[in-house]
Formats: C-alpha cells, sequence, structure tokens
C-alpha cells in the first residue's frame, strides 16, 4: 500500500511581514520547508508539496530534494490544498498531511502517528497548550469529535478548550478521495477546511485524535518571525544537545549557532560565540576558538581555529593552524602543519606542510611551496583590473616582510625576497632578489626640515 506525504506550503503567510514566503525563510540553514520534507523522507514517506505563492522559489529550494509538486491554482483553504493535490495522489494507501511551517516536526513524531492510524479514515494530531490562543479546537464532548476554529468558540469555552489541532493528519486515501470533492466553502472567506474531515470520518466510526505527549513546540507552525526565532533556537538546542552526546564539548552551548548539515567528530572543542554552517566538517579533536564563523569547510584532526577567525569553502588539513583574527575564503587549501596567522587572508590559494603566512598578510590565487615563510605586510597583486593572475612560491622559499608579488610571478624553491620587495619578474632558486629603491641619507637635514616648520608656523601664528 502506498504511503506518501503531503506538505501545504502554498500560503503567503502576512504575519511574517515579509517578501518572502513564509516557507521560505530560512531555519538553521535550510528553508523552513525542506525541514517539513526531511522529516516525511526520515519516516520512509514519498513527498508532494502543494504551491502557490512564490511557487518558483520553493521548487527552486526543494529542486534536490526529490519531490513532487503540485500547484493549487488560488488559496482557498487547506481542503482546497488538498483538492487541488487529489488526482496526483494514489487511490489507496495513507496520506500524512503536514504544514511547510513546522520545522521542528520529527520523524519519530510522524511514524507514531501512522502506527496509531491503523484502521481509520482520519487521525488528527493534537496538542494540550496552557494557552491555545488562535488554534483550533479539539471538541471531544457535546457531540460528535470535531475540530472548531477557535473564532467560532465563545471567550470562555475557547479558554475552557485547550487541546488544539496541529495541522497534521493521517488519512485513509479511498476516504479521502470519496470525502474531500463533498466539503463545503466556510463564510465569511470562502475556504473549504481540511479540518471538517474528523466529523466526517467519526459518522463512519472511523475517526481519532492522538495527542502528542512531546514538546508542543515540536507541533506548532510557524506564524511570525518571533515564532521563527524561538524554532532556531529550539531546533539548535536540538542539535547541539545530540552533538553534545556524541562527544563533542561546546563551552558555551547557548551562544553557539550549530546549523543543519554539520558533521562533529569526537572530542571537538566549540569556544563561545561561534558559528557553524551548512558543510562543516571538523575531524577528531579540532578546536575552534571563541567567535569564529565556519561554513562549508573542512578542518583535519587536531587542527586549530583561533578567536574571531572566518573560513568559508576552504580545507584545512591535519595539525594546521589558522587565526586568530583569520579569513579563509573559497578555493584556501591548508596542508598538514601549514599556519595562517592574525590579520591574514587567503583565497583560492594553497598553502603546502608546514608553510606559514603568519602576519598581516593577502594570499590570493596562489601556491606557498611546503616550509615557505612569507613575511608580514606580504600581498600577492592578483588583480589586474581585469583578470586574475597567479603566483607561485617554492619550497622553502622566504619572502620578506612588506613585499608586494605583482602577479604573473614565481619565486623559486629557496630563494630570499628582501624585505619592502616589488617582484615583477621571477626569482631563481636559491637566488636574492632585491627590488626596491637605493636608500640615500643626507646628514642634518631632518633639523633643517623641523627650523622650516617651525619659522613658518610663526609667520602663520
Amino acid at each position: 500500500m502506498s504511503e506518501t506525504a503531503l506538505i501545504l506550503a502554498a500560503g503567503m503567510g502576512t504575519r511574517m511581514k515579509s517578501r518572502l514566503a513564509k516557507v521560505l525563510h530560512p531555519v538553521l540553514g535550510w528553508p523552513m520547508v525542506r525541514h517539513a520534507v526531511a522529516a516525511c523522507q526520515g519516516a520512509g514517506l514519498s513527498v508532494r508539496v502543494v504551491v502557490n505563492h512564490q511557487e518558483d522559489a520553493v521548487r527552486a529550494a526543494l529542486a534536490d530534494c526529490g519531490v513532487a509538486f503540485t500547484r493549487q491554482p488560488e488559496p482557498r483553504g487547506t481542503g482546497h490544498a488538498v483538492l487541488s493535490a487529489l488526482a496526483d495522489l494514489p487511490a489507496e494507501g495513507t496520506l500524512l498531511v503536514l504544514p511547510g511551517d513546522a520545522p521542528l516536526l520529527r520523524t519519530e513524531t510522524l511514524l507514531a502517528l501512522r502506527a496509531a492510524h491503523r484502521g481509520q479514515a482520519v487521525t488528527c494530531l493534537s496538542v494540550v497548550l496552557a494557552d491555545g490562543a488562535e488554534y483550533g479546537r479539539i471538541v471531544r464532548d457535546d457531540g460528535p469529535l470535531r475540530i472548531v476554529e477557535a473564532a467560532e468558540l465563545s471567550p470562555p469555552r475557547r479558554a475552557a478548550l485547550r487541546e488544539v489541532n496541529t495541522g497534521v493528519y493521517a488519512f485513509d486515501l479511498a476516504f479521502l478521495h470519496a470525502a474531500v470533492p463533498t466539503l463545503r466553502p466556510h463564510p465569511p472567506k470562502g475556504e473549504v477546511y481540511l479540518t471538517d474531515l474528523l466529523e466526517l470520518a467519526w459518522a463512519e466510526g472511523r475517526a481519532a485524535v492522538v495527542v502528542h505527549d512531546g514538546d508542543p513546540a515540536e507541533v506548532m507552525g510557524v506564524n511570525d518571525r518571533w515564532a521563527l526565532s524561538q524554532a532556531e533556537a529550539a531546533l539548535g538546542l536540538r542539535l547541539k544537545q545530540r552533538w553534545a552526546l556524541a562527544g563533542v564539548s561546546f563551552q558555551d552551548p547557548a551562544g553557539t549557532r550549530v546549523e543543519v548539515e554539520v558533521s562533529l567528530a569526537p572530542d571537538v572543542t566549540i569556544g563561545p560565540g561561534c558559528v557553524l554552517g551548512r558543510g562543516t566538517v571538523l575531524e577528531e579533536g579540532v578546536v575552534v576558538g571563541p567567535h569564529c564563523v565556519l561554513s562549508d569547510c573542512r578542518v583535519g584532526a587536531g587542527a586549530e581555529i583561533l578567536a574571531h577567525s572566518v573560513v568559508d569553502g576552504a580545507t584545512v588539513a591535519a595539525g594546521a593552524h589558522v587565526g586568530p583574527f583569520a579569513r579563509l575564503r573559497p578555493g584556501a587549501r591548508l596542508e598538514e602543519g601549514a599556519r595562517v596567522g592574525n590579520f591574514v587572508e587567503v583565497k583560492a590559494a594553497v598553502l603546502e606542510r608546514g608553510a606559514k603566512v603568519n602576519h598581516l598578510s593577502y594570499v590570493g590565487d596562489a601556491r606557498v611551496g611546503a616550509g615557505a615563510n612569507v613575511g608580514a605586510g606580504t600581498i600577492t597583486c592578483n588583480y589586474d583590473g581585469v583578470r586574475k593572475h597567479r603566483t607561485d612560491i617554492g619550497a622553502g622559499a622566504f619572502i620578506g616582510s612588506n613585499t608586494a608579488l605583482v602577479a604573473p610571478v614565481s619565486v623559486g624553491d629557496g630563494a630570499i625576497v628582501g624585505a619592502g620587495s616589488v617582484v615583477v619578474q621571477d626569482v631563481p632558486a636559491d637566488a636574492l632578489a632585491l627590488a626596491r629603491g637605493q636608500q640615500v641619507n643626507k646628514p642634518g637635514m631632518a633639523r633643517r626640515i623641523r627650523a622650516r616648520n617651525e619659522e613658518l608656523a610663526g609667520k602663520r601664528g
């Protein structure tokens, strides 16, 4: 029998007060609808997403997720969204329906709902809240089992009913195909409510409501920016707890951000105030100092990233050292034992084994050979205003402080470049390159200049 999930992601989300569709707002590196997709796929469900508002952007955000799409021609409620997808759904089996704005929903919760659904036409997931706010209420007394919108209840009745609808359901598909076309619009907006199906199934003796007994935040939708920030905090805590239990040390868990698609090995240590973005891989024993930002990078075993460093799209091999206050941009690659120090920027360049760039330098579009040393204030002048050019520094070379290497240029193995040089020609291996003007000293001239300046100042006074 077919088991499918239908994610409702067609709405605007006006309370977000944003040009961006609600389901596209990011939660720890993914648009929130992608979290819903991942939960469903983790439960082994094939996934179909209902779209309308910013349809192309939603499709693009899920392009690599292996989901199918249905377009809801106009926003006329949840029942109409399911009606729009009915022709695309299997005739028999189980369908889970959930909102695209519930990024905290777990695979385990969906599996439990599916297990509880056996033999029912409709199974609704509910949760008990201290304040049900504007959520639809589950009504179990005074007639049929049903869901009543908060606006249709008196204030005392709303306050008394604390069990609310989460918008997550399991349906028997044969029942759904027969019942959804019979739903009628509700005034004043003319919307079709999926919630009406619970009462229809109750009339057949095939309705159930399962109360979620975990954290209520898991099943609550994100309706505004505050709820979005709360969802990020809750999911972040979940991820950090998982990594901590796997052997990762967080010196300040509350002040550290860990996004999805991050991989952390045992004995990794993360300092206060760090951000670990999508695609970050830290191998065993890596130490990340305070207030570092890492994304889409790989850091090898035992490497150290010191305070206030940024590593983006770079590779740092085992035993290498970065920072403090360093920046590795996309394409930077540090081999084993290489060192990049304070206020150094590296872009699209490789530092081979044991190479050092320790202070106040820019290395872009370059190779720094094994064991080479690049002095403070050195820059590779890689851009001529039109094109980028490469600099090649050989193994064991020594580049003196405040050197400008005007690419394309190479410095051979073991060569030395004197401090303050502007190198515009290749330097042979083991050669000494001096490319600076000859120093001239004029005795007494400084004293005469000061005296002249004092005389001019007196005249102006």
